[in-house]
């Protein structure tokens, strides 16, 4: 392993590159001491207002100057998805580690590019906040596949529709849910977590059938209702559904393997454990209508406090001490190109296999932005607790 280059720090300067929901969330447990070894010293934003209450620190706005200013070491970029690609390339040519908030890009082509920025500067440390992974629940489920407990994995299947929004949601940004701000809707935004979670545990789908609604539910033009075919190497198949315009909605992820299958729902995780493999019962049972004997077992666990500070001081160990990284950066093209293929599935109406043809998407991305008609109203919204939003 390469080590990061630490400059014989013994804090990380840290700034932060936008101050919206997430940017004041990443500020608020930094200034609350929850990370160790790590020091806000700057914030950028681009809206002179929402940077009134962190006047004792440093200010800028723009990315790029807080990038050139030499007074940090590393950057959260907390910016809309586009600007995540270019700021993630600048910062890494300018010697700082990286913290990329979800998606690490809009599209896989621009992550590969963000990735390549990154192999020619290796002993720098860049980090996807993908925090789901420091959830126990997930954790938990991914130790009983990898040890094998769970079996091969024969069905995925996640209905992920509690992510209501309302319309008050997508007005209050004009960059929010358009084609040319965003790039993509439920599935960029929202379900990157989901995403890369699934294929944390379960690998990449070998291919994807999209069926996704654009505006459904509301007054937008990308999608906001989901449902994906996906089809492992293995034989294995999973189902994804997703929605911001479903209410109550589930959350309901569900797994089966040859020993059994997990239930992950209502802050429940279910393990129904088959004595003996279904593949081997299915050989050597002598009676046609039997199923294998299983054991119910319920799998405790405990939420995680601060996912996203626990990330972050993943991430300050892995520039001060090497620690290996959570979620690396370069996992993140993962989740993104799950989002992309089920959008560009539907998009062309046919099955996609994966790896992505990462410019031939970006290609339909840039026919998309060229032909949108949107005329999108920015309005103000109320304040609400950002973090009710959080899905685990």
């Amino acid at each position: 392993m390469v080590l990061p280059y630490t400059q014989s720090m013994d804090k990380v300067r840290l700034g932060i590159i936008g101050m919206g929901n997430i940017g004041r969330h990443h500020a608020s447990y930094l200034a609350a001491g929850k990370v160790n070894r790590c020091e806000l010293v700057a914030v950028c934003s681009t809206t002179p207002e929402k940077l009134q209450s962190f006047k004792p620190l440093k200010i800028y706005d723009d990315g790029e100057k807080l990038i050139r200013s030499g007074e940090v070491d590393a950057v959260i970029i907390a910016t809309p998805h586009y600007q995540h690609t270019s700021l993630g390339i600048a910062a890494l040519e300018q010697g700082l580690h990286v913290m990329v908030e979800k998606p690490i890009s809009a599209h896989k082509a621009d992550a590969e590019r963000l990735i390549a920025a990154h192999k020619k500067r290796k002993k720098l440390v860049l980090g996807g906040m993908f925090q789901l992974r420091a959830e126990p629940r997930y954790m938990k489920i991914r130790k009983l596949i990898q040890s094998g407990e769970l079996g091969d994995i024969a069905r995925v299947s996640w209905i992920i529709t509690d992510w209501y929004r309302t319309e008050a949601y997508y007005s209050s940004g004009g960059w929010r849910a358009t084609w040319k701000g965003e790039g993509g809707g439920v599935l960029l935004n929202q379900c990157l977590h989901n995403l890369d979670v699934m294929q944390w545990l379960c690998g990449l789908p070998a291919s994807v059938r999209g069926f996704c609604q654009l505006g459904r539910f509301h007054n937008i033009e990308v999608e906001d209702n989901v449902t994906a075919y996906l089809e492992y190497p293995n034989g294995a198949t999973g189902v994804f559904i997703t929605s911001t315009g479903e209410a109550p909605g589930t959350n309901r992820f569900e797994i089966a393997g040859t020993r059994g299958r997990l239930v992950l729902e209502k802050d429940k995780l279910h393990f129904t454990r088959n004595e003996v493999s279904m593949t081997e019962f299915n050989k050597t049972s002598k009676v046609g209508f039997m199923k294998p004997e299983v054991w119910q077992v319920e799998i405790p666990f405990e939420n995680a406090t601060a996912p996203h500070a626990t990330l972050m001081q993943n991430f300050v160990d892995a520039i001060l001490d090497g620690a290996p990284l959570i979620a690396p950066g370069e996992d993140g093209i993962y989740s993104v190109e799950l989002a992309n293929t089920m959008l560009y599935s539907s998009l062309i109406n046919q099955t996609v296999a994966l790896p992505l043809d990462g410019a031939a998407y970006e290609k339909k991305l840039q026919q998309l932005i060229a032909g949108s008609k949107i005329k999108k109203q920015v309005v103000a919204v109320s304040a609400d607790d950002f973090t009710k939003s959080f899905s685990r």
